[in-house]
């Protein structure tokens, strides 16, 4: 590495690293244990983890095969469905909220009829699911994109010829080779989904138990009491850097 980029790398790190840094140096740590284990901030924490490990299962389902049909059917690969792919990486969190909203909202597109029958999506548990579904998708499907491409698609076809099912070269062939960005880009997803902030407000309110995530409790907090909201912040750091650390080993594999 040449000497000279030793020292824009160093600032890149400063500059990630200061204010979470400067953000710990804040915290009280006598006050700690009352600011995390209060009601709101246990129902926030609580709820934050099961719609990101939901909208985390649900990136899987919909972005493993979505990545697949962009590296390896033609028709995917374009710059339409790429575009519309990267698309909630670009858009402002409102921007996002408001897009959810026009499709699933009461008078949205498709909310309207599920409204008819009954089917309340938007303001509910299920709609910060699709809130954080739709933001920390496309991290999944760019790492998994980049990683099929990179092995190629020779593998696939000799596993064809020796009669395995496509099922099987999937599981057995294709997903193994792939298996650091796809472990990696689930990671980027869970966290992605549990820091979502703005689509989440628009499209599912602020409910206490129901809709009021962890970054809107921060967000609630920070007005009526800086230091519950740095301690929540903390927090969030502290769950999003241990998802992380947990999967380095596969990383490395």
């Amino acid at each position: 590495m040449p000497r000279l980029a030793l020292l824009p790398a160093g600032l890149a790190a400063l500059l990630l690293a200061a204010p979470v840094l400067a953000m710990l140096l804040r915290l009280d740590l006598s006050d700690l244990p009352a600011l995390l284990t209060s009601a709101t901030a246990v129902d926030a924490l609580l709820l934050s983890l099961r719609t990101a490990a939901s909208s985390t299962v649900l990136c899987l389902v919909l972005g493993v095969p979505l990545a697949l049909a962009l590296a390896r059917v033609r028709a995917f690969d374009n710059l339409v469905v790429r575009t519309l792919v990267l698309l909630p990486l670009v858009l402002p969190p409102v921007v996002a909220g408001i897009a959810l909203l026009s499709f699933f909202g009461r008078q949205g597109l498709l909310g309207a009829h599920l409204d008819a029958a009954g089917i309340r999506v938007a303001f509910s548990t299920v709609a910060v699911v699709l809130a954080q579904t739709f933001v920390s998708l496309p991290f999944l499907v760019v790492s998994l994109d980049g990683a099929l491409r990179a092995v190629g698609g020779r593998h696939e076809p000799v596993a064809a010829t020796l009669g395995a099912s496509p099922w099987f070269v999937l599981r057995r062939v294709t997903l193994p080779l792939v298996r650091p960005a796809l472990v990696s880009g689930t990671v980027l997803a869970f966290a992605r989904a549990l820091g979502e902030f703005g689509a989440t407000l628009t499209f599912a309110g602020s409910l206490q138990g129901v809709t009021r995530t962890l970054p809107l409790e921060i967000y609630l907090a920070r007005e009526s009491d800086p230091d519950a909201a740095v301690a929540l912040s903390v927090l969030l750091v502290l769950v999003a850097a241990v998802a992380m650390a947990l999967a380095r080993p596969d990383l490395r594999r």
